[in-house]
């Protein structure tokens, strides 16, 4: 799984090809034994964080929004995307 972002423990990865199980845009995050898909827009798809965590989450991905579709489209695609810096 290719990541996208690392910051405070949090670990964010795009999959390539990965439309299956959840067809709206997200990535899939860990942080610590905690395993959750959220939404590019910030939706808790499945898994769980704790709610600290998820709130960061959420904050960094309406902040890097339109990069985050970016690398979306492009993972979907089985192209490479870069990490988000910020």
């Amino acid at each position: 799984m290719p990541e996208l972002k690392r910051f405070d423990g949090i670990v964010i990865y795009l999959m390539f090809n990965d439309t299956k199980h959840h067809n709206k845009p997200h990535v899939h995050v860990f942080y610590g034994e905690f395993r959750a898909s959220v939404a590019i827009d910030g939706s808790l798809l499945a898994g769980e964080l704790p709610a600290k965590q998820l709130k960061a989450v959420q904050n960094w991905l309406k902040l890097n929004e339109e990069k985050a579709y970016a690398a979306w489209n492009l993972a979907v695609q089985n192209k490479h995307f870069d990490k988000i810096d910020s």
